[in-house]
């Protein structure tokens, strides 16, 4: 597949008050949450390295990457990287299928007073499914027409979210779904998008969407 790779050269930045703030929130919900119990429910679940996240959407503005400023996160989880989003000047959302995963994030951006949009659903817009694959999971993409040959409307929506209008997209996948989220990526994004895509808690790799980039 053709996406383009983009250098992030990171640097240790300082992170603002505000930021700080959201983080230790965060944090101290998240431990919460789970020495309450309800981590079991959800057992694969690991938030990612937030200030590695900070770095590089900084690196990204300051740099002149971004064509413009709409944030995603699939699989926001606790929503803590969308509202750093939101504090660094992005119309951020957050996509989380889990209603009492997304109902924490919803709850902490109110209490923190950052305007984002959690939408409870799934990252695979409708009529595309995942499926296993060769050393990982692999995308599904809708049939473009019926059995008897009509077109079929195929454009990727979400209820409150045009993929399209997405800027920067940022996703910390399972093991094994990384080929998944860049399939998803080139089909769903627009010419320019960029995709941010945590490995862990020390890397960070971005790829840009080429024009010419047809699923």
């Amino acid at each position: 597949m053709s996406l383009q790779p983009l250098t992030l050269n990171l640097k240790s930045e300082e992170i603002p008050d505000n930021i700080a703030s959201l983080l230790a929130e965060g944090s101290r919900r998240c431990d919460g949450f789970f020495e309450a119990g309800l981590g079991r429910r959800y057992p694969r679940y690991l938030p990612s390295n937030p200030a590695i996240i900070y770095a590089a959407i900084v690196y990204l503005k300051e740099t002149g990457l971004l064509r413009g400023n709409v944030f995603c996160e699939w699989g926001c989880g606790f929503g803590i990287a969308t509202c750093m989003a939101s504090l660094l000047g992005f119309e951020a959302y957050g996509i989380e299928i889990e209603t009492e995963i997304a109902d924490f994030a919803v709850q902490l951006a109110s209490d923190q007073n950052i305007p984002v949009e959690i939408l409870c659903t799934s990252y695979l817009p409708e009529g595309y499914e995942e499926c296993e694959g060769i050393g990982g999971k692999d995308l599904l993409p809708p049939e473009a027409t019926t059995s008897g040959g009509v077109p079929i409307d195929t454009t990727p929506i979400y209820d409150g979210l045009d993929p399209g209008e997405v800027d920067l997209f940022f996703v910390y996948p399972w093991p094994g779904q990384e080929g998944l989220m860049m399939d998803l990526f080139k089909a769903v994004a627009s010419e320019d998008a960029i995709l941010l895509i945590a490995h862990g808690e020390r890397e960070i790799t971005a790829y840009r969407r080429d024009v010419d980039d047809d699923y």
